[in-house]
């Protein structure tokens, strides 16, 4: 492992089988993930959990809300707001049955590990004080798949307020991982009113950090991230409010980033395009010094 980068034992050996042909490279599921932010006097500051250590994928790394989408996130029913699905469609590079179901795991996800919620009762509300058995009870459901997204926001009636997210970054999971997803990333603003709270059963802790102080403490050794997250945290840091990380959303890049490995002098190279620091070469046996 390089500083706080979170990097498995078992990926040298399962990238040489892949390289072999020994391994089948499985369809990455789609997923989202939202960088959900608030202003500070020393800047923006980002919400992000911890995995437990007892996860067996990326135990013990911080990383930011998300999950994989739900197979009704992409229900017409859903009531929408914002930005319409063909322009979300264009955004994120799918069409727009995708983008729709994209967009609604981040709002989704949001509200069932960070108890925040992107939707209002009209297009240019949103809603405040979430707290009440009532409100816990839809959010466990949620969890369950008890309820879709959908029933969620018409038993509630709301509206999901698509032009509340900017999206930021795609990153895929290597071939080489048996679970892989296809991830996007947003950047949204934590509604007035609104609180995060730890309603992950995945995390044990969850801060709030400037991404600065988060990306130094990665550097020493101190934070466990993967490379995506640590990657999306440097790339919010030009960012001086969060009104301007917001209006530089429509800039990013949405290249999906995805890690390559390849042959070089007897050692397997492992990079992910674009992203240097994560360059790392395989010894004979054994994770990379």
């Amino acid at each position: 492992m390089s500083r706080g980068q979170w990097y498995p034992p078992e990926w040298p050996d399962r990238i040489r089988a892949l390289a072999a042909g020994e391994l089948t490279a499985v369809a990455p599921r789609r997923a989202a993930t939202v960088m959900l932010l608030r202003d500070t006097a020393a800047g923006p500051a980002v919400h992000m959990l911890r995995r437990r250590a007892s996860m067996a994928f990326a135990g013990g790394a911080y990383a930011y809300p998300g999950g994989g989408v739900d197979p009704r996130d992409d229900d017409r029913a859903v009531r929408w707001a914002g930005p319409s699905r063909d322009v979300w469609a264009a955004r994120l590079g799918v069409d727009a049955a995708s983008a729709q179901a994209i967009v609604c795991a981040a709002v989704r996800e949001t509200y069932e590990e960070a108890g925040v919620l992107l939707a209002g009762e009209t297009a240019s509300t949103v809603v405040g004080d979430l707290s009440g058995d009532d409100w816990e009870a839809d959010r466990a459901a949620l969890v369950d798949r008890a309820l879709s997204f959908a029933e969620f926001l018409d038993r509630r009636g709301l509206v999901l307020r698509s032009d509340l997210l900017g999206a930021w970054a795609r990153w895929i999971t290597p071939e080489f991982e048996p679970k892989r997803y296809d991830t996007w990333f947003f950047v949204a603003a934590l509604p007035d009113g609104q609180r995060t709270r730890n309603a992950s059963t995945e995390a044990d802790r969850t801060v709030w950090v400037r991404p600065e102080e988060a990306a130094g403490a990665y550097d020493r050794g101190e934070l466990l991230m993967m490379p995506p997250t640590i990657a999306t945290l440097r790339s919010l840091q030009p960012y001086g409010t969060v009104a301007g990380t917001l209006a530089g959303a429509p800039a990013q890049d949405l290249a999906p980033v995805l890690a390559r490995a390849r042959l070089d002098a007897g050692e397997l190279v492992l990079s992910w395009p674009g992203h240097d620091e994560f360059t790392r070469r395989l010894p004979a046996s054994g994770a990379p010094e």
